[in-house]
């Protein structure tokens, strides 16, 4: 951890769908070991562990951004300085949102689900999304995948087969149906997705995407296209990309190369209180 007075000394971890904060259990060991206090709060519903999401995914379905975000921000409203934030996939949506809400030091979105009017939909997005969007009855349900579905959209590159099926069984988890088809229909109504941000705001912390390049269900292209919105001429949005990466790049062998650099990125830039 920094020396310098006024560095963020905690690091706040939000998970994306189809996970829990189980899922950041790696990184959570590697910057506690940096001395930083981490936390990694789950959606409200998901304190329990995996397996008993999968017995009753009841939370899932019910879920909805506005309780996530209201969730984290008290969260990080506890806290006694603000946080840099790392959120991964949908995490990544709902960094953007928190940092634009005037929460946190830094962001940092891993592979980050898009916000309201980022419209390139890569086909391997479509093919990764399809399970849950190919019927509109899923909006009111918690629908998960298969492993090969799960394999396909996050572990379709640099992971063995068995490594992503231990991963799929200790990680996995349905996602919310409601969410994921609101914000395609956002794409036709636009103003109206719950994933929005002002693209101008100028007060915003300083926000890095990371995006893995062999990603399917959020591709380079979904993580270029976010940062290209911003237009704040005073705030700093910058984008890395790690070729070979998969979308769970978070687990995926050299993860802690990119853990770093996140941090190290987040500390350098991070606004001080």
């Amino acid at each position: 951890m920094s020396d310098n007075p006024g560095t963020p000394d905690t690091i706040v971890l939000v998970h994306g769908f189809w996970m829990t904060p189980r899922s950041w259990e790696q990184w959570i060991e590697h910057y506690e070991q940096s001395g930083y206090k981490v936390l990694a709060p789950g959606y409200p519903g998901f304190e329990v562990e995996v397996e008993a999401l999968h017995a009753d995914p009841t939370p899932i379905a019910e879920m909805t951004v506005p309780r996530i975000i209201e969730h984290l921000e008290s969260v990080i409203d506890g806290l006694d300085a603000p946080p840099i934030l790392i959120g991964h996939s949908a995490g990544g949506a709902f960094v953007q949102i928190l940092l634009d809400h005037g929460r946190g030091a830094a962001g940092v979105a891993l592979n980050s689900a898009p916000t309201e009017g980022v419209k390139v939909v890569p086909l391997s997005q479509v093919k990764s999304t399809f399970p849950v969007l190919k019927s509109p009855a899923n909006r009111h349900k918690a629908v998960g995948f298969t492993f090969e579905q799960f394999n396909y959209a996050f572990t379709n590159v640099g992971f063995t087969e068995e490594e992503a099926r231990r991963l799929y069984e200790r990680y996995a988890i349905p996602a919310p149906g409601g969410i994921l088809w609101g914000s395609v229909l956002a794409n036709f109504e636009p103003g109206k997705q719950d994933v929005a941000v002002d693209y101008h705001n100028e007060d915003r912390a300083p926000l890095l995407f990371i995006s893995g390049g062999e990603d399917h269900i959020m591709p380079p292209s979904v993580q270029r296209s976010n940062a290209k919105h911003y237009k704040g001429t005073t705030t700093i949005t910058e984008v890395a990309e790690y070729p070979g990466r998969a979308h769970l790049m978070t687990s995926q062998a050299g993860w802690q190369e990119v853990a770093d650099h996140a941090l190290d990125w987040a500390v350098q830039h991070a606004t001080r209180p």
